[in-house]
């Protein structure tokens, strides 16, 4: 069995799919890439057992049929040591693979990929197709503000809420909450499921294979099928927090800001916040908007001022400067708005104008002012 590929072209393709393979692994076979060599095709998985995903490559050429295990950190390291080129791989009957380029040879052993685990076999799913921009794009904004804690398992992934014409994507680690609706997409068949942020980081690393993809899922799996790309992951069983209920029925008091003044702003005062809370106090004023910080231990200030519009009663509230300076860059448009009701209540993050088929609402919680 043999092939030639572009070293290149396979070093982006396992980029893609090398995160799900982790470390201190319970089966050693779970360090490998799989690959499946047939005529033209060459087909190449990855799994840590939660999540399976599996990436299509063109070979240059390929001759004979057949399956082989290879050693992802040994075959990553040789290939990010590689200038583009063609390389050719030849697998023996031993499992020996010879890997020849036009710099010299080396030389490798695989394993039998009788001990690599099945690819998931699913049955009965619900499904529904996106653009997988529109998909990437919900993922890389949901992402931010999923939950870090693992005593809480229902916020250590992104909820999604299928509707039939529309698809909810929402996060949160109970200090801030992202929820971002995808319009014009949906299924008959309304649904809702929790999927693990390790499974959708690495799907949005290889999303940009193709231009559409079909979603399909069931109460304990989600698999995600585009133009050479599949992953499926084991879907979160808990319970999503009821995220209609976190959000202000009404926030009258309106702040419009220039969205990279006010980030510049944030960066140079959270120099001198509490490391701890990262604090930053917002003082509202008619058209002026100060923002103070301060660190008692080390005796540091931090105060700016700069121009805003604002529609409501001054006043003064505290955020999590780290937050912001995190959520602000997903809003495309040059000025944001922050919707406000009182000092103790969630702040709204908008865009001023929302982009085609997409609402999306950032939420953040405010932080006690320090007298």
């Amino acid at each position: 069995m043999k092939f030639i590929v572009s070293s290149g072209t396979l070093h982006k393709n396992l980029q893609n799919i090398v995160g799900i393979i982790g470390t201190n692994n319970v089966l050693p076979i779970l360090e490998d890439f799989k690959f499946d060599i047939d005529s033209d095709k060459l087909t190449i998985s990855a799994t840590d057992l939660e999540t399976f995903m599996k990436v299509e490559v063109e070979p240059s050429s390929a001759e004979g049929k057949g399956s082989i295990c290879i050693p992802a950190k040994v075959l990553m390291e040789y290939l990010k040591n590689l200038s583009e080129q063609p390389i050719t791989f030849e697998i023996k009957d031993d499992f020996g693979i010879d890997i020849t380029s036009g710099s010299g040879k080396s030389k490798m052993v695989g394993e039998d990929v009788k001990n690599f685990p099945p690819e998931p076999k699913t049955g009965g799913l619900s499904s529904f197709t996106m653009p997988a921009a529109e998909l990437s794009d919900a993922i890389a904004k949901t992402l931010i503000a999923v939950s870090q804690d693992d005593m809480r398992p229902a916020m250590s992934g992104v909820f999604f809420d299928i509707a039939k014409d529309s698809v909810t994507f929402v996060s949160t680690d109970a200090h801030r909450l992202i929820r971002c609706i995808k319009t014009g997409v949906g299924s008959a068949e309304a649904g809702s499921f929790i999927v693990p942020k390790k499974s959708l980081n690495q799907l949005k690393n290889t999303l940009h294979s193709a231009t559409e993809v079909t979603i399909s899922y069931d109460e304990s799996v989600i698999m995600v099928e585009g133009e050479k790309l599949l992953m499926m992951s084991r879907l979160i069983d808990a319970k999503f927090p009821d995220y209609k209920a976190v959000i202000p029925a009404n926030s009258p008091f309106k702040l419009t800001v220039s969205k990279a003044e006010f980030l510049s702003s944030l960066r140079r005062v959270s120099v001198f916040a509490n490391k701890t809370t990262n604090q930053v106090e917002l003082n509202i004023k008619g058209s002026s908007l100060e923002l103070k910080s301060n660190d008692l231990d080390y005796s540091y200030e931090g105060d700016e001022k700069m121009n805003c519009n604002y529609e409501g009663d001054d006043m003064k509230i505290a955020f999590n400067a780290k937050f912001l300076v995190e959520m602000l860059p997903l809003i495309e448009d040059e000025e944001i708005l922050m919707e406000l009701s009182q000092p103790a209540r969630p702040g709204i993050i908008k865009p001023i104008e929302e982009k085609e088929n997409e609402d999306l609402l950032m939420l953040v919680m405010p932080l006690m002012i320090n007298n």
